[in-house]
């Protein structure tokens, strides 16, 4: 049967690296998985360069320390994968770059649906999931990315879940991931859409008090409509949802959402914006990605391409 799902996940050997492994089993992925770990050998160099020579041994030819650590790195996650994952199709590889620019260098040659990176980590292969890290891959991959906090909850309990709406295409895209996922039973959903600010009269806007309230009006009834369809979506898939729309800083409300409810993971669109709001822009899931206390899956409606 062919995997339902690619999922490139990035592994330096650090703590978090590991958590990040363990948090997928609370991620809801499906059983048939396409999947490559990767580990990279730092180097600003490419492989094809001449000044390349440190990673080739003079006499041989053969890899180096660095990148053989990086293909031992792999290939232990890896099997700690395939044990937590038995129907999964896996394998190994090592890269050699700038951490970042390498991972998102394999995603456009494999094109994976998944990009699975940790937040935090430093491994004896010099810096790679660092903070700036995952943000360059949240913010320059062509498909979904989740970066991964293992937080040591049971597997089997139930999940507790924040969607970030907005009613964009990804948006969207993200209540179809998490319908498409099998979740513990009694796993929620919150789903919390959050409206641009409202618009104060101003002599720059020649708009009137009473055509300031429409505008707020229609956007606000739009969104209820977007809103109820993603919760009829959510819950034939047999999750709990609730609900709110509100106004404010998408980027604080979310996290306040997602400490108020101890949240496992929030979900939000990669690309948001449409003409009566404008929410998951990059510099939020980017903003997300930095602060949030537990795993955040950035979705995008297209894989690389």
């Amino acid at each position: 049967m062919a995997a339902s799902m690619k999922a490139l996940i990035a592994y330096d050997g650090s703590a978090c690296a590991d958590a990040a492994l363990q948090d997928l089993k609370r991620a809801g992925l499906p059983g048939e998985v396409e999947a490559m770990v990767v580990s990279v050998a730092e180097s600003w160099l490419s492989p094809s360069s001449t000044v390349f020579k440190p990673f080739l041994t003079a006499a041989t030819g053969t890899l180096s320390a660095p990148v053989e650590e990086a293909r031992n790195l792999a290939v232990v996650a890896s099997q700690r994968l395939r044990t937590i994952f038995p129907a999964w199709d896996l394998r190994a590889e090592e890269l050699v770059g700038s951490p970042a620019s390498a991972v998102l260098i394999k995603a456009d040659e494999w094109k994976p649906d998944l990009i699975v990176v940790g937040s935090h980590g430093r491994s004896t292969l010099g810096s790679f999931i660092l903070g700036s890290v995952s943000q360059k891959v949240v913010a320059e991959a062509h498909c979904s990315v989740r970066v991964a906090r293992g937080r040591g909850i049971d597997a089997r309990a139930p999940a507790r879940i924040l969607l970030g709406f907005d009613g964009s295409l990804d948006a969207r895209a993200a209540v179809r991931t998490i319908a498409s996922r099998a979740w513990p039973e009694k796993s929620a959903i919150r789903v919390l859409a959050i409206l641009a600010p409202a618009i104060s009269a101003s002599p720059l806007l020649p708009w009137a008090p009473e055509q300031i309230f429409q505008r707020e009006a229609s956007a606000r009834e739009w969104m209820q409509k977007q809103v109820e369809e993603a919760g009829e979506e959510l819950r034939s898939s047999g999750l709990s949802v609730t609900s709110v729309i509100t106004a404010g800083d998408p980027k604080q409300a979310l996290l306040d959402e997602a400490d108020g409810r101890n949240a496992d993971c929030i979900f939000i669109g990669g690309r948001g914006h449409n003409r009566l709001v404008r929410f998951m822009l990059g510099s939020v899931a980017t903003a997300v990605v930095a602060r949030a206390h537990c795993s955040v899956e950035v979705v995008r409606l297209e894989k690389s391409v």
